[in-house]
């Protein structure tokens, strides 16, 4: 069966394509993929599936049931895009000024579109169930996987695989790792506020900006010395609205950061220190603050029996248009893939994406783009661990 697959979907590569372009020309933002939706859940009319709408919001859960006893899998591919103008110069460019896929989310629609349809045909040598899911707003807190789960997604599923095409890594390449894969992210924003005055009398004014400066350089002690050195974390102060006059001691100065982890102990770590420094400050400069501290994705983790089941799938098949599959180490972008990862064991590995010249542009870029030869790719490999998975 796997090997009939494998050859069905080379045939289908062309489509893959097509879908892609058609997507990547058509982005919508997180939370607002309506018309990205109806296009999914029309591309599954007339086949041999149940198909499930406004799952979660623009969800759509797709179920391909043998009628044969079996253990059900879930197979996700994300849709959303990014508030980014493309400046790739494609022919199927972004028709939505200010919207871009830049991540591949295109792709990874395309690629399942095309794997879901061959599985529904092939459905007879199919053993359990398969369930596809197309999940929107992954760009953006809280993202779309926590909505579908509340929506009952997850019902009846045994496991979960998920694929992200890598612009960064050579196309024909696949990485894996079990256990934490992708950092957890929280992010904050912070409201400093002393007392404005003018600059000739600062003795009677207290300056924001300067106890502002004061947190951004004491947050970089918590890395080097609160956590252990064998921990992984990072703080990142990516805006400073401290503008006003050059002579007027500014009242007040808001501050914007991005924290990352890979465990959950660094996350909680990192936020206690962020408000025991903020206290600190308190007292030594007389200041007020509000902060405002969001938990936005939890640490990715992929199931150790899984990943080697899916490890070992991939290294017994004979997937031509692959050249190497490795373990590889941890990532440092975060995914909303975790909170599915939170409630099933799960396997989410990645799929190189280099465009073939070798110039890439790295995810959310406004150059961004991925070798199309990647869709077949992911869909010959999460093709074969499902026929794997649907015979273990």
């Amino acid at each position: 069966m796997k090997q009939q697959l494998l050859k069905k979907l080379t045939e289908k590569q062309d489509r893959m394509v097509e879908i892609r372009r058609f997507l990547h020309a058509h982005p919508e933002l997180s939370f607002q993929e309506e018309n990205t939706a109806a296009y999914i859940a029309d591309f599954y009319k007339g086949k041999d599936c149940d198909v499930r709408t406004n799952v979660g919001g623009h969800g759509v859960v797709v179920t391909i049931d043998s009628g044969k006893p079996g253990r059900t899998l879930a197979i996700r591919a994300d849709f959303d895009a990014l508030p980014i103008q493309e400046e790739t110069g494609l022919p199927f460019a972004s028709e939505n000024p200010g919207v871009m896929h830049a991540c591949g989310h295109d792709g990874h629609t395309a690629y399942m579109l095309i794997l879901a349809e061959t599985l529904i045909e092939m459905k007879d040598q199919l053993h359990g169930k398969i369930v596809v899911l197309h999940q929107p707003a992954e760009e953006t807190p809280p993202g779309g996987a926590i909505a579908m789960i509340r929506d009952g997604c997850l019902d009846g599923v045994d496991e979960v695989l998920g694929i992200h095409v890598m612009s960064t890594m050579p196309t024909g390449e696949i990485a894996y790792r079990e256990g934490p894969i992708q950092t957890g992210r929280a992010s904050f924003k912070v409201k400093i506020t002393g007392r404005g005055g003018h600059g000739s009398s600062p003795h009677m004014a207290n300056d924001a900006i300067v106890a502002a400066s004061e947190f951004v350089v004491a947050l970089q002690t918590i890395i080097s010395r609160r956590l252990n050195p064998f921990d992984v974390g990072s703080i990142t102060i990516g805006s400073f609205d401290g503008k006003g006059s050059f002579n007027v001691i500014k009242d007040a100065v808001t501050l914007e950061g991005d924290v990352r982890a890979m465990t959950e102990a660094t996350r909680i770590l990192i936020e206690k220190e962020i408000r025991r420094i903020l206290d600190g400050l308190a007292v030594m400069f007389g200041i007020t603050y509000d902060l405002d501290y969001k938990n936005d994705y939890p640490v990715l983790v992929n199931d150790v029996a899984l990943t080697e089941f899916v490890a070992k799938s991939l290294q017994e098949t004979a997937i031509a248009e692959v050249t190497e599959i490795t373990r590889c180490e941890p990532q440092p972008p975060s995914e909303d893939f975790a909170y599915y990862a939170q409630e099933r064991p799960s396997c989410f590995f990645y799929v190189g994406a280099m465009p073939a010249n070798g110039v890439f542009y790295p995810h959310h870029h406004p150059k961004f783009d991925i070798n199309e030869a990647s869709l077949l790719i992911a869909a010959k490999a999460m093709g074969a661990i499902v026929a794997d998975y649907t015979t273990k």
